[in-house]
């Protein structure tokens, strides 16, 4: 299996990533232009059926008829457009679809906000619809005022309701698009009559005033107007001024004794504040889309079912009964010789163990039971017999007892299991199948770190391989790298095929797999520095792990010229980590204990295994860290206890055989089988997709003796020594990636200028994980400075 990690969307049939509509700014004018022109010849082909129906009826269904013309405006196509959607469809309302088509190339055109377009089709849909019907009430037969469509659905209605029931239901849709739509009610009718009457004694009013000469030149305010209106109507023969005035103040008086009832009261409506947005971040979002990661290989993926093999032939567990009934009796017999009594026994078959449950007579001591746990393996001549006494939560012990004939759990049967490509986690992990044969995955970013331990040949570079493979067929290498750390050199190595998908490493090395000590411990510090840059990020954006800085940064709330940028989850994988301790001791432990304690929330994730998990090897700081533990068989109780801090680990049966924990109860799997060739099938498929120019580029780290003592011997500096010296300037930030950056050298070249450039004067001393300073100000210094070395020599 190739363990070619594509940055696939998820697998082909539950694909993680879902489609987005979004379009973008150059694709809503494109559709806008399209809709609004599309929308125009609609109009167009149907003013002109209107006209010309009858006798373009003969050219319907000729299209392909080249020479045959018709009188359309728009020929043929036109007649058949115009025949479609009015005689065969909705009548003359087929104008009213026309309409909202063109109406919708203008919104996308303009890029206008869509919510009140929706509003537009729902209600020109309806009132489509119902002029139809209406029309049919006025056509005996079919045409084009009603079309098929409103005279069919107009007979309809009649045949079960009746005339009278369809002008009814006619009626009382009107209302409600008068009332729902138009927003009318008889209040507001009554109050539009009340003013219309008003503007009429206004206007007579206005009139009456100019013959007297004074009404024009008062400025009247709105009650006085209809009191004056009230004393006109009353009093039309006498319009002199004093009739005007008197009755003004008369009627004031009695308006202000009248009763609380008789007063009119306005109540204004008052509406909710509106919250403030980032509108730039809005618009860039309704402009371009939320950012998406994966774009730059939009087109990777996934690796195919197909590439992991079917170990069981598509055959699930089979029962022996026989086995089970043997197995059972012994058990019993065994049971009842120490004189402890059985009221019930349950067996659960897995694919390489048995669970038989069993509940004991009242009075029974468990220690009792527990303590028979060798006689019992005795009686069943059975390696691996372990008691779980008491069953959490089931109030049950249990004896888990090898089958003599165990099954594989193929990587297949695990990956195409519902469980685990419906998953809705950051990291699936999908390790194996339980007692119960049921599909067992965990979240890697839950966990936060996972620490493996097994003696040789028990399934640990199996685990490591299930693990890998897991996460390649559910993440693209977008959203996840590696750092795969090989002692042994072979273990790992198939998956150089993905270096530039999914890998991970050091500015300054070819090889992506890491196997030298030395660049493992310079490969952890570089981590500790990612870590660091990555929570000054988090602090910037004001957020608390990376699931809601990345979300921030896709939906364009964070600057990428502020240094901000997708991150994704890197995991460490560690194959041999007791070589490294033996070779490289707290070099190695101490930037391990910091990513285990810190590297949680920012996305780093370590999976370290090891054959030796002993206490010099596994210590009291990387076991507090790592709650998480995968145990497969080891030879004692001693590592057993040391790995899962109880014992268990000892008589388990090997060959995938484990024991899971996530600080709390230990679960037993059976670790899915995923074979060499299954890897490199992967890998070759991964790799043989387009990639990234290269792999994910680790930040620099420089060690402790990155300082330099050479002499400022100009002979022996560099050809590129004053270029180098002007980008650094030019910048006024001194780091040997800049150099590699702009002027393509390898990074031991870059370091060697950079130690010419500090003994020239030109960049100050190594600062750990910050840049050098760049001493020189400008390129005129600069010059300054190497004439004079020039000229002194």
């Amino acid at each position: 299996m190739a363990k070619k990690k594509t940055r696939t969307s998820k697998k082909a049939t539950t694909p993680r990533k879902k489609l987005s509509f979004t379009l973008s700014k150059q694709q809503k004018i494109i559709l806008g232009s399209f809709l609004f022109l599309l929308g125009i010849a609609l109009i167009f082909s149907f003013i002109s059926y209107v006209f010309t129906w009858q006798t373009d009826q003969s050219t319907i269904g000729l299209l392909s008829e080249r020479e045959l013309e018709s009188e359309n405006w728009l020929n043929k196509f036109g007649a058949y457009l115009g025949n479609l959607f009015i005689y065969d469809g909705f009548g003359v309302a087929a104008f009213i679809l026309a309409f909202l088509i063109t109406l919708t190339g203008v919104y996308y055109f303009f890029d206008y906000a869509k919510k009140q377009l929706f509003k537009f089709w729902f209600w020109g849909i309806l009132v489509m619809l119902w002029l139809c019907v209406f029309l049919g009430f006025f056509t005996s037969d079919t045409n084009i005022w009603s079309g098929v469509i409103g005279f069919e659905l107009n007979d309809l209605s009649q045949d079960y309701i009746g005339l009278t029931g369809t002008i009814l239901l006619m009626i009382f849709l009107a209302i409600f698009y008068m009332v729902v739509r138009l927003k009318l009610t008889p209040e507001k009718v009554g109050t539009a009559l009340k003013r219309t009457k008003k503007d009429i004694a206004s206007d007579f009013t206005a009139e009456a005033s100019e013959a007297s000469g004074t009404a024009s030149d008062i400025d009247q305010t709105d009650y006085e107007k209809d009191v004056l209106e009230a004393v006109t109507v009353e009093k039309e023969e006498d319009l002199s001024e004093e009739i005007i005035e008197e009755p003004v103040l008369k009627t004031t008086s009695e308006e202000i004794n009248h009763s609380g009832d008789d007063v009119q009261m306005e109540v204004e409506e008052t509406r909710e504040e509106e919250m403030v947005e980032d509108s730039l971040s809005k618009k860039l979002v309704e402009d371009f889309g939320e950012f998406d990661p994966t774009l730059e290989l939009s087109n990777f993926k996934f690796p195919t079912i197909e590439l992991l093999k079917d170990y069981t032939g598509g055959k699930g567990i089979t029962i022996n009964q026989e086995e089970l009934e043997e197995n059972k009796n012994r058990i019993v017999n065994t049971l009842n010789n120490y004189k402890i009594g059985i009221a019930n026994i349950k067996a659960t078959v897995g694919p390489t163990v048995t669970l038989y449950e069993i509940v004991p007579e009242a009075g029974i001591r468990i220690s009792k039971i527990k303590n028979l746990e060798d006689d019992i393996a005795l009686s069943l001549s059975a390696l691996g017999i372990r008691i779980i006494a008491p069953i959490p939560g089931r109030g049950t012990i249990g004896i888990e007892v090898p089958n003599k004939n165990p099954k594989i759990v193929s990587m297949r049967s695990v990956i195409a299991s519902p469980k685990f490509q419906n998953a809705e986690m950051e990291l699936p992990l999908s390790l194996g199948k339980t007692i119960s044969n049921e599909t067992f995955v965990v979240d890697l970013a839950k966990m936060p770190h996972l620490l493996m331990a097994g003696a040789t040949g028990q399934g640990k570079s199996v685990g490591l391989n299930a693990i890998l493979t897991s996460l390649l067929y559910k993440k693209h290498p977008a959203e996840v790298k590696f750092i795969l750390v090989d002692p042994k050199k072979v273990e790992l190595t198939l998956f150089n095929k993905i270096e530039r998908h999914y890998l991970a490493k050091l500015p300054d090395t070819e090889e992506a797999i890491i196997t030298d000590t030395n660049k493992v411990i310079y490969t952890l510090n570089s981590l500790c520095i990612e870590m660091d840059d990555r929570y000054d990020l988090l602090k910037d954006a004001m957020v608390r792990n990376i699931k809601e800085y990345n979300t921030k940064f896709k939906a364009r709330k964070l600057n990428p010229n502020e240094g901000h940028r997708y991150l994704p989850y890197i995991v460490l994988v560690i194959d041999e980590f007791a070589d490294l301790i033996m070779t490289a001791g707290k070099e190695v432990e101490t930037p391990i204990a910091r990513l285990a304690q810190l590297a949680r929330a920012i996305g780093i994730h370590l999976i370290i295994a090891t054959q030796r998990p002993s206490v010099n090897v596994i210590t009291g700081i990387i076991k507090a860290n790592f709650p998480a533990r995968i145990a497969f068989r080891v030879t004692s109780k001693i590592d057993s206890r040391t790995i899962l801090d109880s014992s268990g680990a000892d008589q388990l049966i090997g060959r995938g055989d484990m024991l899971f924990t996530q600080g709390n109860d230990l679960t037993r799997l059976q670790c899915a089988f995923v074979d060499t060739p299954e890897v490199a099938d992967i890998t070759d498929y991964i790799g043989s997709q387009k990639a990234y120019p290269d792999a994910h580029m680790l930040p620099e780290y420089v060690g402790e003796e990155g300082g330099t003592n050479l002499d400022n011997n100009i002979e022996e500096r560099d050809k590129l020594f004053r270029e180098a010296a002007e980008v650094l300037v030019i910048a006024q930030q001194g780091s040997a990636s800049l150099l590699q950056r702009k002027l393509k050298l390898g990074y031991n070249r870059a370091g060697r200028i950079i130690d010419q450039l500090e003994a020239a004067g030109i960049v100050g001393p190594f600062e750990g994980s910050k840049a050098r300073q760049v001493i020189v100000p400008t390129i005129e210094a600069l010059n300054q400075l190497l004439d004079n070395e020039h000229n002194d020599n």
